[in-house]
């Protein structure tokens, strides 16, 4: 008697880029594998790639071995081989990383129906081949304010995952996990996603807008609920920050009330606080970025360069230019 013959689900090839987080992968590929066990049959199949075929090294020093080069993905492109999705895998320092034939190949892949997708940094990748504009999109927090100015016609979110299309992407972490599960699931049910969950020890799947950061409360260790919405409000106007007199009216406080919650709960003024974390953004933009320092400061709400300069140095002790140079110093190192 002949064995029933499952059909394949998906096939996928994961394309595995320089200091790549490891968490990410792994937190996408197992699912997979714990899908397939649980099913009793090989409804996934995946393989991984490399630009040149050889092993790649992941941010925390483990190198991978792979299965293939570009070159041979796109001959296996027209054939009975050819993936229905190519997920790029990378992490750290992913401004650096410039490849014209990784770009062309996701556009070829994209062009010929096969979905991509972008594990942690990977939308920065996905952006640099052509393929977010006005597309919806997750990239990992840190990297957020960098890829919004790099990439301005991406519609980027600080959400867990995205889905647009024929387009996946995460935030990174174990962000991958809930994504692979919501793939899962669109294609066999919630109980195999429930097994599956038991099998990794997770409880739930998290929503694509489930937060990717903890909570102001638990990150901060504050619990006003007005100190909380004027950190929130001074979070989201960074680039024009608001006055105080317009934070004090939206939160229907005096501004002496204000500055004494602040005194007490964050141990500086609300002024001194929303300077630091406009500072903080315009960090993560030069070290993330190839901005010029005064788009940099334009974009952090300072008026001018010499300003942002003279505040950026009295915080870290060093110049936005020395902070461009100790990084690049250090990843040549």
């Amino acid at each position: 008697m002949n064995a029933v013959k499952h059909p394949i689900k998906r096939s996928f090839v994961f394309f595995l880029v320089p200091d790549f987080t490891m968490i990410a992968f792994a937190t996408a590929l197992d699912p997979l594998r714990s899908a397939n066990r649980m099913l009793g049959y090989e409804a996934y199949r995946w393989r991984l790639a490399s630009i040149d075929g050889k092993p790649v090294r992941a941010s925390n020093g483990v190198e991978c071995a792979v299965n293939t080069s570009l070159e041979e993905e796109r001959r296996k492109m027209a054939g009975p081989e050819r993936p229905n999705m190519a997920i790029v895998c990378s992490g750290i320092d992913v401004e650096r990383y410039h490849n014209k034939s990784a770009f062309a190949w996701l556009r070829e892949e994209y062009n010929r129906g096969v979905a991509v997708g972008g594990l942690c940094t990977g939308a920065h990748i996905l952006a640099a081949a052509g393929l977010l504009s006005n597309k919806r999109c997750a990239i990992h927090w840190e990297n957020l304010p960098g890829f919004s100015e790099a990439f301005p016609k991406a519609n980027v979110f600080a959400d867990l995952f995205e889905i647009d299309q024929n387009i996946y992407t995460c935030a990174g972490g174990t962000a991958a996990l809930d994504m692979m599960l919501k793939l899962i699931g669109d294609d066999f049910d919630e109980s195999l996603v429930n097994r599956v969950c038991e099998q990794v020890l997770t409880d739930r799947v998290r929503s694509p807008t489930d937060r990717q950061r903890l909570p102001l409360r638990a990150r901060l260790g504050v619990q006003n609920s007005k100190v909380l919405t004027i950190i929130e409000l001074m979070e989201g106007n960074l680039s024009e920050p608001l006055s105080l007199i317009e934070i004090a009216d939206h939160v229907d406080l005096s501004r002496r009330q204000i500055e004494r919650l602040f005194r007490t709960e964050m141990g500086r003024s609300p002024a001194r606080y929303y300077l630091e974390i406009r500072l903080d953004r315009a960090r993560h933009l030069l070290i993330q970025s190839s901005m010029p320092v005064v788009e940099v400061a334009v974009a952090c709400g300072f008026v001018s360069a010499s300003h942002f300069s003279k505040c950026y140095r009295e915080l870290y002790a060093r110049s936005p230019q020395q902070e461009r140079v100790d990084r690049k110093q250090l990843l040549a190192a």
